[in-house]
C-alpha cells in the first residue's frame, strides 16, 4: 500500500490538516515526482522491506502447507515452525527464497506502488483534494490486480523456494536462485506454469490493496483526530499495524488458496486441485473451516511490519529524491 505524505497525510473529517512549515517544505506535492521515478522508488522500498520480512514469509508459507490433504501437521505453532527450520536448515534457512522475494518486490511493488501513485495523482483535483474513499478502493484494486499479473512468475518461484526445504532431499526442486527457478519451471513444466494460481493471486492483490488503502486511511484519520498522535512515524506505525490486521483477516483465505495451487504437484498427469473452489472445498472438508486462516500469526507478523517498512521507506525515498535532486535542478 502506498500513499504520499501529502495525499493521505491528513484528512481528518475530510478537512486537510496543515503540516508544520518545516515538514511542508520537504513533502513532495502531488505530481511533483515524475511517474517513472515513482515506479523506481516503489520497487526500492519493496526490496528494502523484504530483507526484514523474508523469514516471516517463509514461515507463513510453511504453516499454510502444514497438514495439507488431512495429513499430520508438520508444525503445531509458528514457534514450532521456527525451531524446525533452524534445526533442519540452519539460521540461513529462514532466508530460503530471498532472491525470489527480492525479484518479486522488484516487479510487484514497482508496478503496484507506481500504478497506484500515478492513478492517485490523476484523480487528485487541481485544488489538492484527494480522491474519496470509494475511489481509493478502486485505485488500490486496479493497481494491485495489474501488478499481480505482471509479478505472478516471481510469486510462483517464491512459494516453491520457501517450501523446498520441508521436502525430503530426494524430492526437492533445488532451485539455485529465482532466475534459475523461473527458467527451470518454464522449461520443465511449460511457460504457462509461471502463471499458475494467477486468479487467486490477483484476487489476493486486489483485496490486500483495497483493504490496506481503506483501513490505513481511516485509521490514520481517527488517530490524527485524537490529541495523542501527530502526522509522524508513530502515527504511521500504529495505523499500518491496524491496517495489517484487517488486511490479514480478509486476504488470508485467498492467500492460502494461492499457495496451495502454486505449490501443487501432478501425480500421473493429474493435478492435486482442479481450481480455486476445489482447494477451498478440500481445505474445509479435510482440515476444518479455520484452516482458511492457517498461518495467521506469521502472516500478520509479516504483513504488519512490511506495511510499515514499505510505507516509511517509500516516503523517505520520495523526500530524498525531491529535496536532493529536484530542488537542485530548480536552483
Amino acid at each position: 500500500m502506498s500513499v504520499t505524505a501529502t495525499t493521505m497525510s491528513s484528512e481528518v473529517n475530510n478537512q486537510p490538516v496543515q503540516a508544520p512549515l518545516q515538514m511542508r517544505a520537504l513533502v513532495p506535492p502531488p505530481g511533483a515526482i515524475p511517474k517513472q521515478v515513482n515506479f523506481v522508488l516503489g520497487g526500492m522500498a519493496g526490496v528494502g522491506a523484504v530483507f526484514f520480512t523474508q523469514p516471516l514469509d517463509l514461515l507463513k508459507n510453511r504453516m499454510q502447507i502444514s497438514g495439507e490433504g488431512g495429513k499430520i501437521r508438520d508444525h503445531k505453532t509458528s514457534l514450532h515452525a521456527v525451531s524446525r527450520v533452524l534445526r533442519n536448515e540452519g539460521i540461513f534457512g529462514l532466508y530460503n527464497g530471498l532472491s525470489a522475494g527480492i525479484l518479486r518486490q522488484a516487479s510487484y511493488s514497482t508496478c503496484r506502488l507506481g500504478i497506484y501513485q500515478a492513478l492517485f495523482d490523476k484523480f487528485t483535483s487541481s485544488d489538492g483534494t484527494p480522491p474519496g474513499i470509494l475511489q481509493k478502493l478502486l485505485l488500490g484494486m486496479t493497481a494491485g490486480g495489474s501488478a499481480a499479473i505482471i509479478g505472478n512468475p516471481t510469486e510462483v518461484a517464491l512459494v516453491r523456494m520457501t517450501l523446498d526445504g520441508r521436502l525430503p532431499v530426494g524430492e526437492r526442486r533445488g532451485y539455485s536462485n529465482a532466475l534459475n527457478a523461473i527458467y527451470r519451471i518454464s522449461r520443465e513444466e511449460g511457460i504457462r506454469t509461471l502463471w499458475r494460481g494467477c486468479a487467486p493471486t490477483v484476487m489476493r492483490a486486489m483485496v490486500v490493496n483495497a483493504a490496506q488503502l481503506a483501513t490505513y486511511s481511516q485509521a490514520k484519520q481517527f488517530l490524527l483526530s485524537t490529541s495523542y498522535f501527530g502526522d509522524n512515524i508513530k502515527c504511521h506505525f500504529v495505523a499500518s499495524m491496524i491496517s495489517g490486521l484487517v488486511t490479514t483477516a480478509t486476504s488470508l483465505p485467498v492467500d492460502i488458496t494461492k499457495t496451495r495451487i502454486q505449490n501443487m504437484k501432478y501425480v500421473n498427469g493429474v493435478p492435486e486441485y482442479k481450481g480455486v473452489l476445489d482447494v477451498v472445498v478440500k481445505l474445509v472438508r479435510n482440515e476444518g473451516i479455520f484452516s482458511l486462516w492457517k498461518g495467521f500469526t506469521p502472516y500478520y507478523a509479516r504483513l504488519g511490519p512490511h506495511t510499515v517498512l514499505i510505507f516509511i521507506f517509500w516516503e523517505r525515498l520520495k523526500i530524498l529524491y525531491y529535496t536532493n535532486l529536484m530542488k537542485q535542478q530548480q536552483n
